[in-house]
């Protein structure tokens, strides 16, 4: 590195810096501040959008048809967590309204798109429940038997008792009841140990 001895040879340097680099100099200058601009503009339109999405994902929930109107917002914001939430507040009312098939097909939907594993488990859940619903117990069995957390063990052995008690699998459910309270699924759910008790074998 070149040490100057003097001002003037200072002030010299720094003339030559800037006439051989000056336009390249200004070049980054630029493109650094309309990058920092263009990710603050970024920015602000995620939040916006965000925004944007949030109340109108509260227009559908609030309103009197909310399985009607959640069709055209999941089809609009089908790569938003809004359109899964949209998704499962639909099959709810499916549910209530009695539309089994359409409450299958946005558990189908939410189970499919879902990042997060204990939404993809909960909406898988709720799907093999209306799956029993319909008599479609095969159908049940194979959503159950999907990969889910360790968490939801007590709950996928309880519905899996349902079902194989309406298959007329006595000796299976039984099974499947006891594996859900080995699980600690009677904590919450007192009825659980009264399927079980129900089931229970007599004595010779």
């Amino acid at each position: 590195m070149e040490i100057y001895s003097t001002e003037e040879q200072q002030a010299e340097a720094i003339k030559r810096f800037f006439r051989e680099n000056g336009v390249s100099l200004a070049l980054g200058i630029v493109l650094g501040l309309g990058g920092l601009y263009g990710w603050k503009a970024y920015n602000a339109y995620k939040i916006e959008s965000a925004e944007a999405t949030s109340n109108a994902f509260t227009a559908v929930i609030e309103s009197d048809d909310a399985l009607a109107k959640s069709e055209s917002f999941i089809a609009e914001y089908s790569g938003s967590n809004y359109a899964v939430l949209a998704a499962f507040v639909a099959a709810k009312e499916a549910v209530e309204q009695k539309q089994l098939d359409k409450a299958a097909e946005k558990l189908s939907w939410a189970a499919e798109n879902v990042k997060n594993a204990e939404l993809k488990a909960t909406a898988l859940l709720r799907l093999a429940r209306v799956q029993l619903a319909q008599g479609s117990a095969d159908k049940a069995l194979e959503t159950l038997s999907k990969t889910m957390p360790e968490s939801f063990k007590a709950q996928i052995a309880e519905i899996k008792g349902d079902v194989l008690l309406s298959k007329g699998d006595s000796n299976g459910a039984r099974d499947a009841y006891q594996s859900a309270i080995d699980n600690g699924g009677a904590e919450n759910n007192p009825m659980l140990q009264i399927k079980l008790d129900d089931l229970a074998q007599p004595a010779k």
